[in-house]
C-alpha cells in the first residue's frame, strides 16, 4: 500500500476536523462483578500514566463512549459495560524508528515545531514505507528530548499532507500541545494556503467550491465529487480558491481550505475542469490543455520532467501557540521544482504573446 492509499482510510487528518472517521485506541470490558463507580475513577485504575483530569477531558470532548454512546465523566459504570476511547486519528500501527534523514525545521519551541516537507517523503510509515519518511526523520531530530516518544499517537503530527506534496507541516511535542492544536484544526480556525499550478485558464479571478467527497466507486484509489445526498459517506467540503497568475495554458492559483478532506484540492480543482498540472493519479500528467504541435508536446515533457509530481505547495499556516496564546503565522517558499516550472511556463506565454 502507498502513502495515498493509507490517506484514503484515515481521511487524512490533514484536518482533524469536521465529520471525521473516529478511531478506537482503547477497549475495556468491565467485569461481571464491578462496582457501580465513576467512569473516569474506574480508567484511572485501567490506564497507567493517565491522569484523571486527562479522562475528564475526553469525556467532555465525546471521546469516551460505552456501548457505542458517548458518555460524561459522572457516568457510573454498569457490569459488562463496553468501555471505548476513540479519538480524530488511528493508533499507530508501525514502529517509528530515528532516522538521519534532512528536514527543513522553519520553528521550533519546547511545544511545537514547523518542518518544510520536501516533496517525494512519505509523511509516516505504513504498508510499502516502513521507514524514511517524516515521521523517522523527526524521531532523530528529537530522539534526546525527555517527553517526546514517536510512536505515542497523542502527540506527533497534528495533520499531514500528501507524499508528493510540499510545503509546511506542524508537529506537537507533547500531549497537551497537540490537543489544543488538533481543537483549533476542528473548529477552523487554522489558516491554510496552498499554491498550485492547474490546467487550464480559470476564468473567474476567484471562487469557492463546494462538494462532498467520497471514494470514487469505479476507482478506490480516487476521491471524486457526489451530489448533496447522494452518498452517505461522502463528506462535506469546501475550498476557496484565488487567481495569481495565468501563462498559456496553465494558472497558477491560491487554494485556502475551509475543510481538510482527502485529496480536497486535487478533486475539487478537477472538478472544476482544472486538474493540477502532473497530478498523475487525477489525470494531470496528460496534456489537457494546449496544441497538437510536436514542438508543444516536447515542450510540456520537459515540464513534466523539471516538476515530477503534482504541482501542489502548502505554503502558509496560522494557529495559535498552544502554551502561550500569541498568534503565529509561517510561509514557506515555493520548492526549486515548482519555481522553475513556473518560470518556464512564464516565459512560454510571453512568446505567445508576443507572436
Amino acid at each position: 500500500m502507498t502513502e495515498d492509499f493509507l490517506d484514503e482510510i484515515e481521511d487524512e487528518v490533514e484536518e482533524v476536523g469536521g465529520e471525521q472517521e473516529l478511531f478506537e485506541h482503547f477497549r475495556f470490558v468491565v467485569d461481571k462483578g464491578q462496582a457501580m463507580v465513576r467512569i473516569d475513577k474506574h480508567l484511572v485504575n485501567c490506564m497507567s500514566n493517565t491522569s484523571r483530569n486527562r479522562i475528564q477531558e475526553a469525556a467532555d470532548a465525546g471521546n469516551i463512549l460505552v456501548n457505542g454512546k458517548s458518555v460524561k465523566s459522572n457516568y457510573r459504570i454498569k457490569p459488562l459495560d463496553v468501555i471505548t476511547i476513540v479519538l480524530a486519528y488511528p493508533p499507530n500501527e508501525f514502529e517509528i524508528i530515528p532516522q538521519d534523514i534532512p528536514i527543513d525545521i522553519i520553528y521550533e519551541d519546547d511545544d511545537i515545531m514547523l518542518v518544510n516537507k520536501q516533496p517525494n517523503l512519505v509523511v509516516h510509515p505504513g504498508f510499502g514505507n516502513f521507514d524514511g519518511t517524516l515521521l523517522n526523520a523527526i524521531a532523530w531530530h528529537l530522539k534526546d528530548h525527555p517527553e517526546f516518544n514517536p510512536n505515542d499517537s497523542r502527540i506527533g503530527l497534528v495533520h499531514r499532507i500528501d507524499k508528493d506534496t510540499s510545503g509546511l507541516i506542524l508537529i506537537a511535542k507533547t500531549e497537551d500541545a497537540k490537543s489544543n492544536l488538533g481543537k483549533q484544526f476542528f473548529d477552523k480556525t487554522t489558516q491554510r494556503r496552498y499554491q498550485a499550478l492547474v490546467w487550464g485558464n480559470v476564468k473567474e479571478d476567484e471562487g469557492t467550491i463546494i462538494g462532498s467527497l467520497a471514494r470514487d466507486p469505479r476507482d478506490r484509489m480516487l476521491f471524486t465529487v457526489f451530489p448533496e445526498g447522494e452518498n452517505p459517506a461522502a463528506k462535506h467540503a469546501v475550498t476557496h480558491y484565488k487567481v495569481i497568475e495565468r501563462m498559456a495554458y496553465v494558472t497558477l492559483v491560491e487554494c485556502r481550505l475551509e475543510t481538510g478532506r482527502t485529496h480536497q484540492i486535487r478533486v475539487h480543482m478537477k472538478y472544476i475542469g482544472h486538474t493540477l498540472f502532473n497530478d498523475e493519479r487525477y489525470g494531470g500528467h496528460d496534456i489537457l490543455k494546449g496544441t497538437t504541435a510536436a514542438k508543444y508536446k516536447q515542450f510540456v515533457k520537459n515540464c513534466f520532467e523539471i516538476c515530477p509530481r503534482q504541482a501542489l505547495h502548502a505554503k502558509t499556516l496560522g494557529f495559535v501557540h498552544p502554551r502561550t496564546g500569541e498568534y503565529m503565522h509561517f510561509e514557506s517558499e515555493l520548492p526549486y521544482d515548482m519555481q522553475q516550472l513556473i518560470e518556464k511556463w512564464r516565459n512560454y506565454a510571453k512568446i505567445l504573446a508576443e507572436e
